[in-house]
């Protein structure tokens, strides 16, 4: 039995976009599986490899079965079909098949696809052709169910989703007021005392809302645990944060009278479930980034795009259980044209990835960008909408990567400005291939405008040129007239 996983279906008739090696790699699910594939990734592990003009390549690759595991990608979704037993998006054959295709075009010559492998192709074809079905939600599988779970007006289960909504908040308020007290009397005692109490005090406040079904406060309560007598200046730090829960705390139970933007981001930030809405957003959007962060019991998946037309900056979420990697995957530096439905919220920037139009296209031109002494600006007005938000999308132009006293910068090229790299960013091997694609010289660099500094995410590289499309590509980033883009994490 063959087994596929995910990505939406794309033409045919279409021009292959060809992946680069360091791309193929982001989409490895873990470090076992990126190691595995690339053992699989050279010709002498592949029989039988093709490719076609809408964006699928297939191949047989020999392993320790009696058979050999036959192995079908549509690069437009992505999505992956494999014989192997393996549950793991993509598994290692698929990501071997990718890294062969990406180092040695050669070796696929085009035609029509294989008879085990036309079948899923086809089926793929014939979905892209049909109408998106009409639903009563958004476009993206959304659902009936609107924001904060509810069901849609008149729908069978309206009353009960919304009487099961009514008790929540109810809980919700009960654990608000109940935090209140509790930062109210640390405050009364003052903030030494919560040094020698530790995690314990933390903890049992946390596991409280947990109680009251809000676990956005919850991680914020753990978070004071983790700063307190975590280094120097830490009761500054602790206050800070303090303060920030109870303006969330506050705005909760005072939601009814917030502008209707502001009280779904509050919503979110406590914890509610919400769901995209409105009307889709199709456009040609730039994969800017990708990386995980994990946390505790589950990996957070964060995906930057860019839509040309639309002049908007996404982010896609997805999640994955502990030690395995989301599922959802995009290669950083090539352009999708697809829909994006957004979540509600001031400020917010999440979408959800709906229907695909076609493959993936070689073009990676930079975002219009701005100078080092405007980023903390745009910052600063994203703080407005969403005065919890950690750190905010910015692509810098002309900036220079230099060091400064404890860490790096990076300096304005043309004025007198710097702004200083995240600590978070200064242990990763992405700040030296930044200094590297730099040399000295101004470069644009996508990436998190936050408290703490700038974290590069990606960069363009001034030297790097190239055509649009091919059967060959470089071994780092996607390269075009403007520059390949170069992950940084």
């Amino acid at each position: 039995m063959l087994r596929s996983h995910g990505g939406g279906p794309s033409p045919a008739g279409t021009p292959v976009a060809s992946w680069t090696v360091d791309q193929v790699l982001a989409l490895a699910p873990d470090e076992k599986s990126r190691t595995a594939g690339v053992r699989l990734g050279i010709p002498g592990s592949w029989s039988g490899t093709g490719l076609d003009r809408a964006g699928a390549v297939w191949g047989a690759c020999e392993g320790s079965g009696s058979a050999p595991c036959r192995t079908v990608v549509d690069t437009a979704g992505p999505a992956y079909r494999c014989s192997c037993p393996s549950r793991k998006s993509p598994c290692e054959h698929a990501l071997g098949l990718l890294l062969l295709r990406a180092s040695d075009g050669a070796v696929f010559p085009r035609g029509e696809p294989a008879d085990w492998a036309a079948p899923w192709i086809e089926a793929r074809r014939r979905r892209a052709a049909e109408p998106p079905a009409a639903t009563g939600g958004s476009a993206t599988g959304g659902g009936a169910t609107g924001e904060g779970g509810e069901a849609a007006p008149g729908s069978p289960g309206s009353a009960a989703a919304r009487k099961r909504a009514e008790r929540r908040a109810t809980r919700v308020t009960a654990g608000a007021q109940e935090l209140e007290q509790r930062l109210a009397d640390l405050l009364r005692g003052g903030l030494a005392a919560a040094e020698p109490s530790g995690h314990a005090l933390w903890e049992e406040t946390a596991a409280r809302m947990v109680d009251a079904q809000a676990p956005g406060l919850a991680a914020r309560v753990r978070e004071l645990g983790a700063i307190a007598g975590s280094g120097p200046d830490w009761p500054t730090r602790l206050l800070e944060e303090c303060a920030l829960l109870h303006l969330l705390n506050t705005a909760w139970l005072g939601r009814e009278q917030l502008p209707g933007p502001l009280a779904a981001t509050v919503r979110t930030r406590v914890g509610l479930p919400t769901s995209a809405e409105g009307p889709p957003i199709r456009d040609h959007w730039l994969v800017l980034a990708q990386y995980d962060t994990p946390d505790g019991r589950i990996v957070t998946r964060r995906i930057w795009l860019y839509g040309r037309g639309s002049d908007r900056t996404a982010l896609l979420l997805s999640f994955g259980a502990a030690g395995r990697s989301p599922a959802q995957a995009l290669p950083v530096g090539v352009t999708i044209e697809a829909e994006l439905t957004p979540y509600p919220g001031g400020g917010q920037l999440r979408a959800e990835l709906g229907q695909h139009f076609g493959p993936p296209a070689p073009l990676a031109a930079p975002p219009p960008g701005v100078d080092a002494a405007a980023a903390p600006v745009v910052y600063g007005e994203a703080l407005r909408h969403d005065p919890w938000l950690d750190a905010y999308p910015v692509t810098l132009r002309d900036v220079i990567p230099v060091p400064s006293e404890g860490g790096w910068q990076l300096a304005d090229a043309e004025a007198d400005a710097a702004l200083p790299i995240a600590p978070a960013a200064l242990s990763r091997p992405g700040l030296w291939k930044l200094v590297a694609l730099s040399g000295g010289g101004p470069v644009t660099v996508f990436g998190e405008m936050g408290h703490h500094g700038f974290d590069p995410l990606a960069a363009w590289d001034p030297e790097s040129r190239g055509g649009e499309g091919g059967d060959t590509a470089p071994t780092e980033g996607l390269a075009t007239g403007a520059g390949a883009l170069v992950r940084l994490v």
